[in-house]
């Protein structure tokens, strides 16, 4: 099982709809916002930034379980290749997908709602590719098939499931997209018991909310969409954020900077 840094990655996230980029409120594709028409020209932007990975979510296979926006996938891929990796899910749903993926120039893809359905899926996606399970949950119950079905199992009884997972992606539900600052009690829970290394997705609004994920023990990564998108801060001012956090740890810890 590979292990990320031990200081968390930026993970900006771009959302596919019919092509474009797009927020969903809550994850309700009835409220949507549409950011951009050209996706690989905005995961380009962040890549140049610095940023070292771009998060994409297909909407419309995460409904549907149609691979609509996989040549934008491949696109958005292309775009970044040598600058930054490219992490995808939405819809992967069977070896075949996480296999397209793969040959699409994806790096690490995410599995949800098969994941939880069926586990093996996730030893089996991983002889191909990295693979991260995407844990949506609301008040610590899992929810499936695009946030609209609760699963029964326990946020806190999912980890020991995927023993292969590369990394696991923690959304609160109830905060995803609302911008009221992420679940700190429950990511730092999460880090501790995972297993394997955890990025955190959802409700982040403010820089301040990136230092304070960056000072979760084991975080490995930051998933933020919304608050790039309305100019709350860009790519290199949550980059610059998480190097201060680092390079204070570093020098707390008398290790070299």
């Amino acid at each position: 099982m590979s292990h990320t840094a031990s200081f968390p990655e930026l993970y900006p996230a771009i959302d596919l709809r019919g092509g474009q980029v797009v927020r969903l409120r809550q994850g309700d594709y009835a409220d949507e916002t549409v950011y951009g028409s050209d996706p690989a020209a905005v995961a380009r932007g962040f890549a140049d930034a610095g940023s070292p990975w771009i998060h994409v979510v297909d909407l419309d296979a995460a409904k549907s379980g149609d691979p609509v926006n996989r040549p934008v996938v491949a696109a958005i891929a292309a775009a970044v290749s040598g600058v930054a990796q490219v992490q995808t899910g939405g819809g992967v749903r069977s070896v075949d997908d996480a296999q397209q993926l793969a040959d699409a120039g994806v790096a690490r893809v995410v599995m949800g709602s098969a994941a939880v359905s069926d586990p093996s899926l996730v030893a089996a996606a991983s002889e191909i590719v990295r693979v991260a399970v995407g844990l949506d949950h609301k008040n610590g119950e899992i929810a499936v098939h695009g946030w609209t079905e609760g699963s029964g199992l326990q946020l806190d009884d999912a980890y020991a499931l995927f023993p292969t997972a590369d990394v696991f992606v923690i959304t609160d539900i109830g905060r995803d997209g609302m911008l009221e600052g992420p679940d700190v009690e429950g990511l730092a829970r999460s880090a501790e018991v995972a297993g394997s290394p955890v990025i955190a997705s959802g409700g982040v609004a403010t820089l301040d909310d990136i230092e304070t994920l960056a000072r979760i023990p084991g975080l490995a990564g930051v998933i933020t969409g919304k608050a790039l998108y309305e100019g709350r801060f860009d790519v290199a001012e949550a980059l610059a954020v998480l190097d201060r956090v680092r390079a204070g740890s570093n020098s707390d810890t008398g290790a070299p900077s």
